[in-house]
């Protein structure tokens, strides 16, 4: 149970405020025993998506904040995801599990008033996604 309460909260902090790494999490656990795929695959997921509508909470509502030391993307990453999700719109969100830009690209979209439930579901494909593909590698290799 510990592991997946670990891998839950890597996930979710990965995907907010502050840095973290949930693939190697994930990447230990799929190798260990005792641990269900399905459920690892879920958890990680509902983890990640979970930080994402964090980001997507703050830059619907707390954009004036965005110059606080503790707000989760810089200046330049914020403008820089808003161009992007200007240019290719609520697809730009399946671009949500990449680093140095996911995170900001949610924020954009809270701020840019995506409703959640095109957020919901694009960013989900992603995040699931990139684990479904992670998990795949790994276990061609254990």
């Amino acid at each position: 149970m510990a592991g997946y309460l670990t891998l839950f909260m890597s996930a979710l902090i990965a995907a907010t405020i502050l840095p973290m790494q949930s693939e190697a999490i994930l990447v230990g656990l799929l190798v260990a025993d005792g641990y269900s795929v399905i459920l690892l695959l879920a958890v990680a997921t509902v983890g990640n998506v979970l930080g994402s509508v964090i980001n997507w909470y703050l830059g619907r509502h707390l954009l004036r904040y965005k110059d606080k030391r503790w707000f989760p993307a810089s200046t330049q990453q914020l403008e820089r995801a808003q161009e992007w999700y200007g240019r290719y719109g609520r697809w730009s969100l399946l671009g949500s599990w990449l680093p140095f830009v996911g995170d900001p690209l949610t924020l954009a979209a809270g701020v840019l008033r995506e409703p959640i439930s095109s957020f919901l579901i694009l960013v989900t494909i992603a995040k699931a996604g990139r684990y479904i593909v992670l998990a795949a590698i790994t276990l061609a290799w254990f």
